[in-house]
């Protein structure tokens, strides 16, 4: 697994999140994988479920910008620092730690996000 590979594997995340097609969607990730929206919660697992829970929760096109840090990669896993803006004014803090078979799809995929807060504690 090398950063080319993984901002590829990215470049498709993001074109899914853009285009909510199913197809988009499910290309980026393994038959049997698990996507946990945080890492406490039970994980959708399969593709199909993987598919059928983000368009359950899409964000629509243009609502949205999203940027990250070049990924840090351990073997087959990649580590993903990124900032996410929303057109209402949230603005999110995220970790991805992303796991990938042998295909370059994502086997399993962990999503860690904080509100950014605009006030001082």
């Amino acid at each position: 697994m090398d950063a080319e590979t993984v901002e590829r594997w990215l470049d498709g995340y993001v074109r899914a999140w853009e285009s909510n097609v199913p197809e988009d969607i499910g290309g980026l990730f393994a038959e049997d994988a698990w996507y946990f929206t945080a890492p406490y919660r039970d994980p959708w697992e399969g593709r199909e479920a993987i598919v059928h829970g983000w368009l359950d929760r899409k964000d629509q096109a243009g609502a949205w910008e999203f940027r990250h840090e070049p990924p840090a990669i351990a073997d087959r896993t990649a580590f993903v620092r990124g900032w996410t803006s929303y057109s209402n004014g949230e603005h999110y803090s995220n970790l991805w730690v992303i796991r990938f078979d042998d295909d370059d799809r994502a086997i399993e995929f962990v999503e860690w996000w904080m509100e950014e807060s605009t006030t001082e504690a």
